[in-house]
C-alpha cells in the first residue's frame, strides 16, 4: 500500500454543552485530522491531543511541528506492507505516542479500504456491536447530576461514569447510587487525589461501585499499588498506560485490576491490541475509553472494541450527546446501550467534508517531495 501525500488539518468542534472534568472545562473539541491518500483511497485518523498537555505531555503544536519534520517524510512516497512494517520504521522515535498513534489509524483505516475489509474483521474483533456507558461531566449541583444519570440510564446506557475531583465526590456518587441502585457506577479522578485523601477515598470505596479510575497521579503506579490494597473496589487505570509494559506492570504489581483503553494515548492500535492481550492473559477486564472525539475518531473505538476482552461498557456513546453535528455522514447513535459497528469497509465512516471545512482553522498539505503548504481555512 502506497502512500502518496497527506492533509493535517486543526479542527474546532463545538459541544452542545460544557464538559467539566478536575482539569478543565471544555466548550469545543479542537483536534488534529490527518488524512492518508494512496491508490485512489484515503484513511482518516484524528489527534487526541489537547492545545495544552493537560491530560498528558504531548500538545497540537508540538504535534503538529512532528508530524510535518519527521513522521510524515518518513511514511510518504512509500510501499507499506502492513501497519507492522510502517510502525517498525518509526519505532527509533521515543515518545509521542498520541502523534504516532494519529498515523497509524489513519494508515488502518486506508489499509483496511484497500482489502476490502473492515477494520474490526483486521483487528481480530468478534462482535458487530459494543456496549456502551456514558460519561457524565462535573454538574452544577448533585441533584442536576442524579436527573442526568437517571435521564441516560433510561435511554439504556449499561453504565454511569462520574467525573469527580476534592469536594465533589461522595455526596454525588451516594445520590447516583441511591437512584440507581442496579445499575453500574463508576468514577473518574482523572488523577486529582493523593494519598493523604484515604479517608474520601475509603468512603467512595464503601459505596458499591464498579471500579475507580485512575484517581491517584497520571504517572505513579507505586501509589496506585498501595491503594488498592487498601481498597475493595478495584482500580482502574487510564493515563498510567501507554503500552503492554505499563499494563504487565500495573497488573503484576496489583496496581489496578482492570485497564482503560484510549486507542490514541497508547500509540495506536498495535499496541492498543497487546494492551487487551496482556489483560486477558491476567484474567483483567479492559474497556474503550473516549477523549470527546469526533465520529472518526469514535468509528476507530468502535472498531477496537469488538475484541474480546472488551467486557466492560465503554464511553463510546451517541455522537449527538455531544454535537449538534459531526464530521461524518453516518450517523453513530447507540440504541438499547449497544453501539453497531460502523458498516463497510476501514472505519466505515466517510467524511462530510463541506461541514469539516467550516471547522477548520489550518490545513495543511504535505506530499514527499515538496515542503509542507498551508492553505486558508475554508
Amino acid at each position: 500500500m502506497r502512500v502518496e501525500h497527506a492533509e493535517l488539518r486543526v479542527v474546532s468542534l463545538p459541544l452542545l454543552h460544557p464538559f467539566k472534568t478536575s482539569f478543565a472545562v471544555m466548550t469545543d473539541k479542537t483536534f488534529l485530522l490527518l488524512r492518508l491518500f494512496g491508490e485512489g483511497l484515503e484513511g482518516v485518523a484524528e489527534g487526541v491531543m489537547d492545545a495544552r498537555p493537560m491530560y498528558r505531555e504531548e500538545t497540537i503544536s508540538g504535534a503538529l511541528a512532528l508530524l510535518q519534520e519527521t513522521v510524515l517524510p518518513a511514511v510518504l512516497g512509500r510501499d507499506w506492507a502492513n501497519p507492522e512494517q510502517l510502525m517498525a520504521h518509526l519505532a527509533h522515535l521515543r515518545g509521542n505516542r498520541m502523534t504516532l498513534a494519529t498515523v497509524e489509524m489513519a494508515f488502518w483505516d486506508l489499509w483496511t479500504r484497500s482489502l476490502g475489509l473492515p477494520l474490526s474483521t483486521a483487528l481480530g474483533g468478534v462482535r458487530g456491536e459494543v456496549a456502551v456507558g456514558v460519561s457524565l461531566g462535573i454538574q452544577s449541583s448533585v441533584e442536576a447530576t442524579v436527573d442526568s444519570a437517571v435521564r441516560h440510564a433510561g435511554l439504556g446506557y449499561k453504565r454511569i461514569k462520574l467525573k469527580i475531583e476534592p469536594g465533589w465526590d461522595v455526596a454525588v456518587v451516594r445520590a447516583v447510587k441511591a437512584a440507581l441502585p442496579d445499575l453500574p457506577v463508576t468514577v473518574d479522578a482523572n488523577a486529582s487525589y493523593s494519598l493523604a485523601d484515604l479517608n474520601t477515598l475509603r468512603a467512595l470505596d464503601s459505596l458499591g461501585l464498579d471500579y475507580m479510575e485512575q484517581p491517584l497521579a497520571w504517572d505513579d503506579m507505586r501509589d496506585h499499588a498501595k491503594l488498592q490494597a487498601l481498597m475493595q473496589t478495584p482500580l482502574c487505570l487510564d493515563e498510567c498506560i501507554t503500552s503492554a509494559q505499563d499494563a504487565r506492570k500495573a497488573l503484576e504489581t496489583a496496581a489496578c485490576r482492570l485497564i482503560n483503553i484510549k486507542v490514541g494515548r497508547v500509540g495506536g492500535h498495535l499496541e492498543a491490541r497487546r494492551i487487551h492481550d496482556v489483560a486477558a492473559a491476567f484474567s483483567a477486564p479492559v474497556w474503550c475509553g473516549g477523549m470527546l472525539e469526533s465520529g472518526v475518531g469514535r468509528a476507530h473505538n468502535i472498531h477496537l472494541a469488538t475484541l474480546a476482552n472488551f467486557t466492560k461498557p465503554g464511553d463510546t456513546s451517541s455522537s449527538s450527546r455531544y454535537w449538534a453535528r459531526d464530521i461524518i455522514q453516518e450517523p453513530l447513535e447507540t440504541a438499547g446501550g449497544v453501539m453497531k459497528v460502523p458498516s463497510g469497509v476501514g472505519t466505515g465512516v466517510r467524511l462530510d467534508l463541506p461541514f469539516l471545512d467550516t471547522l477548520t482553522q489550518l490545513k495543511i498539505y504535505v506530499d514527499p517531495v515538496s515542503q509542507p503548504t498551508v492553505g486558508s481555512p475554508a
